[in-house]
């Protein structure tokens, strides 16, 4: 064989190589999705604010791509069991995770986690960002944020629900309770409806519950809202003020919900996931649900969004630090 000849049989081998390498890509962007559903893993209970996002989503990007996107509750451990399962599933886009700012709390309450927050899921794209809400039930009396810190200084062993250890729901509070130099017992509950029911009852004297899941029960009366998590109002209570206005900035928290993948699922995936969420965001019914739920908008980029997951988990870990957070 002359040496033009090993020359053409080797660039035939390289090109051969690369077309396979591509083929899986190739695939992945054209035939993604078919072969089923799509399911979202939200490792939190019915109804918790990450539940009313992902259905809110999942419903219309069902729809974009051509196929059902099916919500799966798997909730405990602070979102770190159903965490786990996407982490471990096939990286098909097939087995997503919808998790919030709770997520990157994880690795500094559980230093034994079955998967690396960062290394083992990649984020796709922020759903929204939404306020908690400071409630307490209406028959303890409370006038206001002031009142309430009065009362927990004046007689320390109140008790403040959460939706679980590590949980926005939790990080709010705790932010709250260190800035406003009190004392409380935490009881994490196993979700969001949960602890509503048990502060509505007044076996738990407060609870930065998300406002997408209180709202309903605060213009019913069973919850009496003091403060909005945020450093501003919100519009869907303009007569409640923010934590900042309360006196208390250091006790303003950002509760976000973001969609995740497993690690080493295609990119063209990714960013086809991304894409279409943006469209599905961007459409007016959509927009219009979310604001009457006040929730807001969150536009990132996939690779913005990965930053921000590292620069979170740091702030996250400073956190739970300082204010000596332990799992309950």
């Amino acid at each position: 064989m002359s040496p033009l000849q090993d020359r053409r049989l080797a660039l035939q081998a390289l090109a051969a190589t690369v077309a396979g390498a591509a083929w899986p890509m190739a695939m992945a962007q054209n035939d993604w999705p078919k072969g089923g559903p799509i399911k979202f893993i939200v490792p939190f209970t019915a109804g918790s604010g990450t539940d009313v996002l992902a259905r809110t989503v999942g419903e219309k990007l069902g729809t974009a791509l051509g196929t059902q996107v099916v919500i799966e509750n798997k909730p405990g451990a602070g979102g770190t069991l159903g965490a786990a399962l996407v982490a471990k599933a096939p990286a098909d886009g097939y087995t997503l995770l919808v998790h919030s700012s709770g997520h990157v709390v994880n690795p500094a309450l559980y230093p034994k986690l079955p998967y690396d927050t960062l290394k083992d899921l990649d984020g796709i794209t922020p759903l929204a960002s939404l306020p908690n809400v400071l409630v307490v039930p209406p028959s303890a009396g409370v006038k206001d944020v002031a009142d309430l810190v009065a009362r927990a200084k004046a007689k320390p062993g109140m008790f403040y629900a959460s939706a679980g250890n590590g949980s926005a729901t939790h990080m709010n509070a705790e932010k709250f309770r260190v800035a406003a130099g009190i004392t409380a017992q935490h009881v994490p509950f196993r979700g969001t409806p949960e602890a509503m029911t048990e502060t509505i009852a007044g076996r738990m004297d407060w609870f930065f519950a998300p406002l997408v899941s209180a709202l309903p029960l605060i213009k019913d009366g069973k919850l009496q809202a003091l403060a909005v998590g945020t450093a501003a109002r919100s519009p869907v209570l303009p007569n409640v003020p923010s934590i900042a206005e309360a006196g208390l900035p250091n006790a303003a928290y950002t509760f976000w919900v973001g969609l995740f993948a497993p690690s080493k699922t295609p990119q063209a995936i990714i960013d086809k996931l991304h894409d279409e969420v943006a469209k599905v965001l961007a459409q007016p019914d959509v927009k219009e649900r979310l604001e009457k739920l006040g929730a807001n908008a969150m536009p990132m980029g996939q690779q913005a969004f990965e930053k921000y997951l590292d620069d979170e988990t740091a702030s996250a870990a400073l956190l739970v630090k300082a204010a000596g957070i332990k799992l309950e």
